[in-house]
């Protein structure tokens, strides 16, 4: 059965309605969840490393402005926790409703763009070690990372012309993506927005993930990237690809059927209404990548992780926890000077040098 609402411009639009009961208890735990944990992990990460980091590399660089878009969605969902808990109802006004769901998709298309420059970072890293040392900079970084947030930022802009308050069955809510008799309009933005920032970043990082794999299981560059590194960057591409499958991959995918229905099946309020659940379930899914991004730091960054842990602590990490110990034989000749017979090859590996000194088939590592 389809009931009436009032729009913003005092139009009576024909709506189906829906039982949305569970906003009130599922809805309200999951954004509990996401706000403890988002707030906690990603303040704690940005605190740790914009006060006491002092080596900037490029992965850190896009980790600090994915916890900076993480925390600035986080701190709107105190407001959908309160109407949720009042049913649905929105008091909050129209400006802070345009806002809420402007900092909901700006932190979603931050978090697939900035995934897939790590990925893209990993991936020179990995199969390009010698000629990515010209653009792995922290000065390209910060470039990128400026330019991700201008173009999301201007991919988002249109948000403010959709989403709005409205008034249904004399309740004043607040519209996801924008109001029912609006879908029509809305249909080629949200396509737009899948194509873009979605799809493109899923072919990207796709196509680094099976390039690193293919390189890092055939072995070709096993003499140019040494284990440690090849661990690092396996145990990174994992991380990345089921972030991406777990958490976008099927809210996109329910977000594109949900649009298509809205606009041209909205008569039948069953598949609607259907279509309609599954979305809405996973919309609080995909939130969780607010709390996996920080994880993503601490699990693919060994050094980090020590040292940050140690910071928590309060204990001084010991330096044999971070370097390699070399025979007093070999390291004492070239503590002075380097021979002229030696050879040396510097790679920068996540902001870290990697000396390799070699004379007479001995290897010092620094």
């Amino acid at each position: 059965m389809s009931t009436l609402y009032e729009d913003v411009n005092g139009r009576n639009v024909t709506y189906c309605p829906v039982s949305e009961i569970y906003k009130k208890y599922v809805l309200s735990l999951t954004y509990g969840v996401v706000f403890m944990f988002g707030l906690g992990l990603n303040g704690t990460l940005l605190c740790l490393l914009c006060g006491r980091t002092r080596r900037w590399s490029c992965s850190l660089i896009f980790l600090v402005n994915l916890a900076v878009a993480d925390l600035l969605y986080v701190l709107t969902l105190p407001l959908l926790l309160v109407s949720y808990a009042m049913e649905d109802k929105w008091p909050f006004g129209d400006f802070a409703c345009k806002a809420v769901r402007f900092l909901f998709y700006a932190n979603l298309h931050c978090s697939m763009m900035f995934l897939m420059c790590i990925s893209v970072h990993r991936f020179l890293g990995v199969c390009y070690p010698i000629r990515a040392m010209t653009y792995k900079t922290k000065r390209t970084a910060v470039l990128v990372s400026a330019s991700v947030w201008i173009l999301v930022a201007v991919e988002i802009l249109p948000t403010f012309a959709f989403a709005h308050t409205g008034l249904i069955s004399n309740i004043t809510v607040c519209f996801d993506m924008t109001s029912p008799g609006d879908f029509h309009r809305y249909l080629p933005y949200g396509l737009f927005l899948t194509v873009i920032g979605f799809f493109i970043p899923l072919v990207v990082i796709s196509i680094c993930c099976c390039s690193m794999v293919r390189a890092l299981v055939g072995g070709q560059y096993n003499i140019q990237v040494g284990q440690q590194m090849r661990t690092k960057s396996a145990r990174t591409i994992v991380m990345v690809c089921l972030l991406f499958v777990i958490c976008f991959v099927p809210y996109h995918i329910t977000r594109t059927v949900y649009l298509l229905v809205r606009t041209y099946l909205i008569s039948n309020c069953q598949v609607l209404n259907g279509v309609m659940l599954a979305y809405k379930i996973w919309r609080p899914i995909v939130s969780f990548n607010s709390c996996i991004n920080p994880i993503l730091y601490f699990t693919c960054s060994n050094r980090q992780r020590r040292v940050l842990f140690g910071q928590l602590c309060k204990k001084k990490v010991h330096p044999s926890v971070c370097t390699v110990q070399a025979s007093p034989r070999d390291e004492q000749p070239y503590a002075r000077r380097a021979t002229p017979s030696g050879k040396s090859i510097r790679e920068e590996l996540q902001g870290s040098y990697l000396t390799i000194i070699k004379k007479e088939g001995a290897a010092v590592l620094r």
